[in-house]
């Protein structure tokens, strides 16, 4: 892998662990051999309590960064007979997947956004707290720097990064600060740029919603590391990998993953067929059903034990058997009559 094992960087606390595992379980747990994905290892919290739970599951593990990988070998060693690390962003899946004769998986968990590993390591650039040379890779063997980024990137391709990957509101500022002190000189430290952002903005919105540097962060890791286009292509690349019964869950940290998130399950859990037909077109019903309702929020105690779950928002589905159509029917067949009565002359509430 490259990386010299040594002390664990960092604290690693799963993020909804009993939650995930209970939404798995009877994907994984239906007997036989089943193959569970990973698609965001990290530091294996998750995959390791999955191995444990279901003695006859095959991991695959998925990640980008070689440093992540190395401590999963370590921690997941117990497990070598049924586990495949792969170096690989989760858009990769099929490849992997054909590469190791998987056609099918049973389940698959997405655990998005930065991990322990990389926010608590100070020379990783990510956190805006800790002085550091600017990189944000999350995988340190290719792609461009965050440093790349704020020092050639044009005004306006910075401030749209800023603007649509942050959410900030101030992002023509802050990209002009970022100009002006370039023109300068090259910006290289994560202390220098937090220092330009907190000066770009106004001291009546720094009072409010945490460090005033958080979101021009997360839009350059966001930018450096392709998240929403590689989460964008694979998520659906997910859904078409699982079996009947097969099931995925998504953990979501911040707006813009959730909302690609769910507008990936919608488009498979609605009915493709025409609404103003009595009855479902075979080939046109719902792919997938949804296992909660909306997002799932964590607890008060799932907060206090680990803060960096606050912001995290579940989502899962459950693939349908494509054979079972005549219960979608007639379920849709008595809702149509249920709706054409509420029409009729004579009927309506009382």
């Amino acid at each position: 892998m490259g990386v010299i094992m040594g002390e664990l960087r960092g604290t690693h606390v799963p993020v909804l662990l009993e939650r995930c595992l209970e939404l798995l379980a009877p994907a994984l747990g239906r007997g036989g051999r089943t193959v569970y994905v990973d698609a965001t290892l990290g530091l294996a919290g998750h995959a390791e309590a999955v191995l444990e739970a279901h003695p006859e599951t095959v991991l695959i593990g998925l990640d980008r960064d070689t440093e992540a990988l190395a401590h999963a070998r370590v921690r997941l060693a117990r497990f070598a007979d049924r586990v495949h690390l792969e170096h690989a962003v989760y858009d990769e899946l099929p490849d992997v997947l054909d590469r190791l004769g998987y056609p099918a998986i049973d389940g698959i968990l997405f655990d998005l956004g930065v991990s322990s590993l990389q926010l608590d390591a100070p020379d990783r650039g990510f956190a805006y707290a800790q002085d550091a040379p600017l990189d944000m890779r999350m995988d340190q063997t290719r792609g461009v720097t965050a440093e790349e980024v704020v020092n050639t990137y044009a005004h306006p391709d910075l401030a749209r990064v800023l603007r649509v990957y942050g959410e900030e509101k101030f992002a023509g500022r802050i990209a002009s600060a970022i100009i002006r002190q370039r023109e300068r000189a090259r910006i290289t430290s994560s202390a220098l740029l937090a220092e330009l952002v907190r000066d770009s903005i106004p001291a009546p919105a720094r009072r409010t919603g945490g460090h005033p540097a958080k979101r021009t962060f997360q839009a350059l890791r966001i930018e450096v590391n392709r998240e929403l286009a590689a989460l964008e292509t694979a998520l659906p690349s997910a859904l078409d990998a699982l079996t009947v019964g097969g099931r995925m869950v998504v953990l979501s940290y911040h707006s813009l993953e959730d909302r690609l998130t769910k507008a990936a399950l919608t488009d498979r859990v609605r009915s493709k067929g025409p609404i103003d037909l009595p009855v479902e077109l075979p080939g046109s019903g719902p792919t997938f059903r949804l296992l909660s309702r909306g997002a799932e929020l964590p607890g008060e105690a799932e907060v206090a034990a680990n803060p960096r779950a606050a912001s995290v928002r579940l989502r899962a589905a459950e693939r349908l058997d494509p054979n079972a159509t005549e219960q979608g029917r007639t379920d849709r067949e008595r809702s149509r009559r249920r709706v054409k009565g509420m029409h009729q002359p004579g009927t309506g509430s009382a």
